[in-house]
């Protein structure tokens, strides 16, 4: 199968050079539709470089280039269809705040491989660190349909368990008709998200919005509603993929909160609340 399960195990950890300006965190910010209303000044530490504060999902896209599911693909034994990949789930912890300018060393290696039956689930971690010590450690998961089946090991289950009760608090973040192509200037330049033609092969009737535009839209979110707008608090953000957002659609962004923790769960309000992300939870101080 053109996933080699031993190669992709055993092939050496990739270790690249990044580094960001305050200008590629000012356009993370703006990609994940920060910036609205423009002057208000919760939204300026988002935009005003003489202000900024980095939200930790910028580690999904520092330093530019193919991100965690694309730099999955060009790991060593795996060799697959860029139409049949999709985003499953996503971890970040964070070890201290991220600053706004830096030269830093990511390391990427699979760390494992699971057969889910109709579909393997590479599970690439990516640890960067600068010369004050470690930054962030992430994990993506990146599901390729039709290549399971081969008697491996299904690794654990992704079920969440339902939230009881009414959430805590219920905020509403539209989407921009552009949303998809102002985020993939990130690096993310997957067609899915902006060539019709493209996401038709991959089996969806027009382009969908980067999955993690949405972890970053929703993580923004928790922090402005719960958080009081500090990004330093924010430990680890994780998330699965449990459906398909489009550009121009609402996001309702359901919150509860629990001690030094909170779970979220996201929907598509014009596609009567259809599952976005599931068991998603931001743990902070």
């Amino acid at each position: 199968m053109p996933v080699d399960t031993a190669r992709a195990l055993a092939a050496a950890p990739r270790t690249t050079e990044i580094s960001w300006t305050p200008e590629d965190v000012q356009l993370y910010h703006l990609g994940i539709g920060a910036g609205v209303p423009a002057t208000d000044p919760r939204e300026l530490r988002y935009t005003l470089e003489s202000r900024l504060h980095v939200l930790p999902s910028f580690a999904t896209v520092a330093g530019g280039g193919a991100p965690g599911v694309i730099a999955a693909l060009s790991m060593p034994g795996v060799d697959v269809d860029l139409a049949s990949v999709l985003h499953g789930a996503q971890s970040l912890r964070v070890h201290r705040p991220l600053p706004v300018r830096a030269t830093a060393t990511r390391t990427d290696r699979i760390t494992a491989v699971h057969d889910k039956g109709k579909a393997a689930v590479l599970v690439l971690r990516s640890d960067a660190a600068d010369a004050d010590g470690p930054l962030w450690t992430a994990e993506a998961q990146v599901y390729v349909r039709g290549e399971g089946g081969w008697g491996g090991d299904r690794g654990p289950s992704v079920a969440a368990p339902e939230e009881r009760g009414a959430p805590d608090r219920t905020v509403e973040r539209p989407l921009r008709e552009d949303q998809a192509l102002l985020y993939r200037l990130t690096g993310d330049l997957n067609p899915l998200h902006a060539d019709p033609e493209f996401a038709r092969r991959a089996g969806f009737d027009r382009p969908v919005l980067h999955g993690l535009c949405t972890y970053g839209m929703t993580l923004k979110a928790v922090v402005d509603t719960l958080l009081d707008g500090d990004v330093t608090r924010v430990r680890s953000w994780t998330a699965r993929f449990a459906g398909v957002t489009y550009p121009g659609e609402t996001l309702r962004i359901r919150m509860w909160r629990g001690d030094g923790a909170v779970r979220v769960a996201v929907g598509a309000v014009e596609r009567g609340d259809a599952p976005v992300l599931a068991g998603a939870t931001a743990e902070f101080t």
